[in-house]
């Protein structure tokens, strides 16, 4: 597989096989793998999680991706971009945004069985024969299998993450409440101790919780979360990007734009620019 650039996608929809892929480039463009067979790591930005085929990895545009195998992975990886179906705009029609994507406190893996396998693989087949063909209106049937595949990965991560979603029964009660406190502190404080702090545990135990439940650092995960707001009044307000720093907590719009371009690969005006021009301002319009 020749993975694609960074740059804004010619097609709004598009299909690769793979083998043996060990990295991906950074992408403005939504990806699911469906890994048919292989094991081993898969790091996500900073997070690393184990995996077994058969799997879907969802990504956000412009993580990073890499993969450090015990048996080669393969299958197929499907790519769309906002420009051709906005999950934040759509969130009703698919109810993904926050489940698949834009998640911050859960593995980006849903787990198939050799059934799902078979129904996720026969989704990929038909878009890719659409992509193909370019029959008579072929976007709406592309469009049609994307909802279709979305709706039914979501249904099957809501399960597995539990009947609550938060998947509470396989976390300890100090995550929850960390979780609760940095949706609503997030947007002031920055520093994990100061989270142990008013959790009255150690920043120690909070940080090793931390690691194993959600696989990545205090730090990452605060910083997603922060990210995550300053993504969303990029793509859909004209605030300045002085105001969307100032919002999350930092005075010093430099400091706030040299983290954003760590998390994104560019700048925060970049990327707002980037993806303003490539949707044809229809993110503007929420």
């Amino acid at each position: 597989m020749n993975p694609p650039d960074a740059t804004l996608p010619s097609l709004a929809v598009r299909r690769f096989s793979f083998t043996g892929v060990s990295k991906l480039a950074r992408t403005p463009c939504f990806t699911l793998f469906l890994l048919e067979q292989g094991s081993g790591m898969v790091r996500v930005d900073y997070a690393v999680h184990d995996f077994a085929a058969p799997v879907l990895l969802c990504l956000n545009p412009y993580q990073r991706v890499s993969f450090v195998t015990k048996r080669a992975a393969s299958g197929w990886m499907l790519q769309f971009h906002a420009n051709f179906f906005c999950i934040e705009t759509h969130h009703h029609a698919v109810g993904c945004n926050g489940v698949l994507f834009n998640e911050v406190y859960d593995v980006p893996l849903v787990r198939l069985d050799a059934g799902l396998l078979l129904q996720f693989g026969r989704l990929m087949e038909e878009m890719d024969h659409e992509l193909r063909q370019q029959a008579v209106a072929h976007q709406e049937v592309l469009l049609s299998c994307l909802k279709i595949l979305l709706i039914k990965a979501t249904r099957l991560k809501l399960e597995q993450q539990g009947s609550d979603g938060l998947a509470a029964t396989r976390r300890p009660e100090a995550l929850r409440r960390f979780r609760e406190l940095l949706e609503t502190r997030y947007q002031t404080l920055h520093s994990p101790s100061e989270y142990a702090r008013l959790l009255g545990i150690s920043p120690k135990t909070l940080a090793r919780l931390s690691k194993t439940h959600f696989h990545k650092t205090l730090a990452e995960i605060i910083r997603d979360r922060v990210m995550k707001h300053a993504k969303w009044q990029l793509l859909h307000t004209l605030k300045p990007v002085k105001e969307v720093a100032y919002e999350v907590g930092f005075d010093d719009e430099f400091y706030f734009s040299r983290l954003f371009k760590r998390a994104f690969g560019c700048s925060p005006a970049v990327f707002r620019e980037q993806e303003t021009l490539s949707r044809g301002g229809a993110n503007l319009s929420m």
